[in-house]
């Protein structure tokens, strides 16, 4: 059984990924990013993905009922085609990828991605919306959320471009994150084959802290102001790929 080898500590690190998964999904943008790397550290890159899928699907759930109504699907139905694809070429390349070599590029990506951020706060403006970017984004976002779950910041990109507010930015993103994620979970038990019994036991222990981060999370956002929260999502991305450094050495 895999919890008996896990010790108090080990599960303790669970739980507390459970809490910033929840977090995360309820708006308190890159806290997913930093559990990444400590779920990987008890389980490797590939394995950790398998368990951390249905902590995800759980919080997306929650999230989704907070937020279902202020989704923008304009722009969902042109992300999810992409994203899809980018789903499908993420299972077929992601057991030939190089853990570090991924991690340098998504770390290079994140960067690229708060400067880009940087530079729409600084002009005050939206990136035009095109179908280009979106299914550049789309691809993206479903290769990188197959592979390593990384694909926050890609589509915080994207979605802070367009300028959306927080409430729409949240709901959208969590509508996103719940349909691909429920795309993967195939491909996870059938070919990767990091989805079992015994990884969903663990799952379920970690469940009542997601909630708790979902609904910690949505408090935290109503208390933060429209200017103030496109600032966190910016600045903790940032920290999201400072913390990917030192897996990729």
């Amino acid at each position: 059984m895999l919890l008996d080898t896990l010790s108090v500590a080990d599960v303790s690190i669970v739980l507390a990924i459970g809490f910033m998964v929840g977090l995360a999904k309820a708006g308190i943008h890159g806290t997913t990013l930093l559990s990444v790397p400590l779920l990987a550290l008890l389980f490797g890159g590939k394995g950790s993905s398998g368990i951390m899928l249905p902590m995800l699907i759980a919080a997306d759930i929650f999230a989704v009922y907070h937020y279902h109504r202020h989704a923008n699907w304009r722009f969902l139905m042109k992300l999810f085609p992409p994203a899809i694809v980018g789903v499908i070429l993420g299972t077929w390349l992601g057991e030939s990828i190089d853990d570090a070599l991924f991690v340098q590029i998504m770390a290079v990506i994140i960067f690229l991605s708060v400067g880009l951020m940087l530079w729409l706060e600084k002009r005050k403006s939206a990136v035009p919306d095109n179908h280009a970017f979106a299914i550049v984004t789309g691809v993206m976002g479903g290769f990188t959320t197959m592979v390593g779950n990384l694909a926050g910041s890609v589509m915080a990109v994207y979605l802070l471009s367009m300028r959306l507010p927080k409430n729409v930015f949240i709901g959208t993103a969590a509508w996103f994150f719940l349909v691909i994620n429920l795309f993967k979970v195939p491909f996870h038990v059938f070919v990767w084959e990091t989805i079992n019994w015994e990884t969903l036991q663990l799952d379920l222990i970690a469940l009542p802290l997601i909630i708790a981060g979902v609904y910690t999370g949505i408090w935290l956002v109503k208390k933060i102001s429209e200017a103030h929260y496109r600032w966190l999502v910016i600045v903790m991305t940032l920290v999201a790929a400072a913390a990917l450094i030192p897996r990729s050495l």
